[in-house]
């Protein structure tokens, strides 16, 4: 009888449940959205429930497709986003909604968690700055803000934690996702005594740690009833879905590097050691593969830029897709087109949701700037997708400072835009690999570390044939020198605006 493997990728906005063979090949897919809350200014919420049903319907929904029984499902595996707060009673009931991984409410927390461990211990035990971004400044903000829901708390879960509890009934999560709480011992694979200490967090409140490969539980009769699984199912931890998308883009081995354009946007790349970053700007998680670490810088608002864009600007755009049939950022690209590399002097900076890695700055807020009578539209629309460029390489050039980067593997909804691919080459200087899978390399990545915890597969080499890649973009030299000249600018245009950054974020 032909096995399946089955991995959810729970990621900001909704659930893409796919299901592959042993083969590595993608069999069914869906995706099911949610929504996303926004209750004030850097406040950024998701109901839990809602992940809870979109695997269930998700579940079911392949299984019909695929047309397949539900005892040919070898293993369920998870993918999901990281750096949230999710609190759950003794039963497992959420007690608010979670906060996600872009909220950034935690600011007074971040400084009193900077006061108590200092800034260089807590970067050196966690591979993170001490941060408002992470779980940990989160619980404390729920900690002083909430105090009832923080003492009925009985764990602190990330999103794919909670749906492994409401599969197995187990209280659990993975190296790679624990790495995003800023209580984590990167390098012990612990929790870390020193910072729950200081914290005065009880080490009890947290999950019990796995590698992604671990058997974490099995599909309980009731998660059986309501997802259409078999009683039984092997549920493998999985990872974060930096983690995820690491192994999906193939980057299994030391020495290779890749991309996600999506919602938020990373560079990474796997390495034997963490790397520490002597300004702080770029951090480190734990690989699928536990004795490897994943290296990254990401930014908050990449996809969100453009998204951001399309609604704000080009809601003409967006009716005559829909009636041409086609996605509106076909049409952008074609206003995109209309510019030329560099957007006649347009500069944009792309912190929409202030930013964490470079910058690390919450009060940063978009802005164009050079905006003159004679800017147009496709100006603007370029100079977004090369602001995201510029942006992302402040944190390749700060791999490059320690490694040799020959080129870069690139992944996510983004990379479907051969437009936005080839300012980025530019931008680089550097060639860009595509992959079979695009979108769904996270899934794949999650599918796989099931796979070896299920025993079906050997290692993580098996990527290799499930992903290849099939298709490379190079840099055009003729644009280098330009786009140096404006990458110098933007730097230099960040630098100048951080009163004011400060100032605006007061009025807000």
């Amino acid at each position: 009888m032909k096995t399946y493997l089955l991995a959810h990728d729970l990621g900001t906005s909704g659930n893409k449940a796919v299901l592959y063979d042993e083969q590595g090949s993608l069999c069914a897919s869906t995706l099911y959205e949610y929504q996303t809350d926004y209750p004030e200014a850097g406040f950024v919420e998701q109901d839990p429930e809602d992940w809870w049903r979109a695997v269930c319907s998700s579940t079911r929904e392949l299984i019909a497709k695929a047309k397949i029984s539900p005892g040919q499902i070898a293993c369920v595996s998870f993918s999901g986003q990281m750096m949230g707060c999710l609190l759950v009673d003794r039963q497992g009931i959420p007690l608010r909604r979670m906060i996600i991984w872009a909220d950034t409410r935690s600011q007074k927390q971040e400084r009193r968690m900077i006061e108590a461990i200092g800034e260089e211990r807590g970067y050196q035990i966690t591979g993170h700055r001490l941060s408002a971004s992470y779980g940990g400044a989160k619980l404390l903000w729920i900690k002083e803000n909430e105090p009832e829901v923080y003492r009925n708390a009985y764990k602190m879960l990330n999103a794919k934690d909670y749906m492994i509890y409401r599969l197995t009934g187990n209280f659990v999560t993975d190296y790679s996702d624990a790495s995003s709480t800023n209580l984590f011992d990167l390098r012990k694979k612990q929790w870390s005594e020193e910072i729950l200490q200081e914290l005065a967090v009880p080490k009890d409140l947290l999950p019990q740690l796995h590698a992604s490969t671990d058997m974490v539980g099995a599909v309980s009769p009731e998660a059986a009833r309501q997802t259409g699984l078999l009683s039984g199912t092997p549920v493998i931890a999985g990872g974060g879905d930096g983690s995820c998308a690491c192994v999906g883009a193939g980057v299994v081995r030391p020495g290779k590097t890749y991309h996600v354009l999506g919602s938020s946007s990373w560079i990474s790349m796997a390495s034997e050691e963490p790397v520490f970053d002597p300004a702080k700007r770029t951090f480190n998680w734990v690989h699928l593969d536990p004795e490897l670490y994943t290296p990254c810088g990401t930014m908050q608002a990449a996809g969100v830029s453009l998204q951001w864009f399309k609604n704000t600007f080009c809601q003409e755009e967006s009716r005559l897709a829909a009636e041409q049939g086609v996605s509106p950022y076909q049409l952008i690209d074609q206003m995109v087109a209309q510019s030329v590399p560099g957007a006649n002097g347009l500069l944009y900076l792309p912190y929409l949701l202030g930013e964490r890695s470079p910058r690390w700055n919450p009060a940063a807020s978009g802005v164009l700037l050079g905006l003159r009578t004679g800017s147009s539209r496709g100006d603007c629309a370029r100079a977004v997708l090369e602001g995201v460029g510029y942006n992302l390489r402040v944190i390749l050039d700060i791999f490059r400072q320690t490694r040799p980067i020959g080129e870069i593997t690139v992944i996510g909804g983004g990379a479907k835009g051969k437009v936005w691919l080839q300012i980025l080459a530019d931008i680089f200087q550097m060639p860009l690999q595509l992959p079979r899978y695009l979108e769904e390399a996270t899934s794949m990545g999650a599918a796989v570390c099931g796979g070896i915890g299920a025993g079906i597969f050997d290692s993580f080499d098996v990527i290799d044939r499930f992903n290849p890649t099939e298709e490379m973009l190079y840099p055009r030299e003729e644009y280098a020198a330009r786009y140096e000249k404006l990458y110098q600018l933007f730097n230099q245009a960040y630098d100048c605006l951080l009163e004011t950054y400060t100032g605006l974020a007061g009025i807000r």
